[in-house]
């Protein structure tokens, strides 16, 4: 019987820094601990919890939305979520005709940090002030309500992000960086907004770092 000797590469992975700098505001929004705790709380509750759905609302501080809003690293610094560099290069693939699946495995995000509250969420630094954003929204019935959000007019970020080389060339990935500043964004409000067609925010160019 003959033997099929198969031969396969170890992954050729390399890192590449680049400086990404807003050409408008970015929008951040994390999901509130106080939320969160809501919904906790009303699933150990189970069926008691419907019983008391005439509860008067509490009155909101709208600093603390704010900052609730933020994502503030262990270390102090404000961030957003790393992972929305790695969804947005994924997502800019589909402009080039590069495969999504083969992108989720050849493309990464390094973070800068950790969240303070939840160590779990790897954070990017954001290099700028924040603001508190207050807006009329919509929810899904159509009810008007405020938002409260941070929203840094003027930043910039250090992006680090791990590649395949035998899938992409540092040219590729400077590219795909550089789609995603101009056609996806980052966060909310963003040209590819899942649920809109975005508000003009995080958007960005790219800076190659030497």
């Amino acid at each position: 019987m003959a033997v099929q000797v198969v031969s396969i590469k170890p992954p050729k992975i390399d890192v590449a820094t680049f400086k990404i700098i807003g050409t408008a505001p970015l929008v951040v929004h994390r999901f509130s601990a106080k939320a969160k705790q809501g919904m906790l709380d009303k699933m150990e509750a189970g069926s008691t919890a419907q019983k008391d759905n005439r509860k008067k609302r509490d009155p909101v501080n709208t600093d603390d939305v704010f900052n609730d809003a933020r994502y503030i690293s262990d270390e102090g610094w404000d961030g957003f979520n790393a992972s929305a560099i790695r969804s947005a290069l994924i997502s800019a693939c589909r402009l080039v005709g590069f495969k999504m699946t083969l992108a989720k495995m050849s493309i990464f995000e390094v973070p800068d940090g950790r969240d303070a509250k939840e160590p779990e969420i790897a954070l990017i630094r954001i290099y700028g002030k924040p603001r508190k954003l207050e807006m009329i929204g919509r929810v899904e019935t159509g009810q008007a309500y405020v938002t409260v959000r941070p929203i840094y007019d003027n930043w910039y970020s250090i992006v680090k992000v791990k590649y395949d080389s035998d899938m992409f060339t540092l040219s590729d990935v400077s590219n795909l960086l550089n789609r995603v500043g101009v056609q996806v964004g980052l966060c909310e409000g963003r040209p590819d907004s899942k649920n809109s067609a975005g508000m003009g925010w995080g958007t960005f160019e790219v800076e190659v770092k030497k």
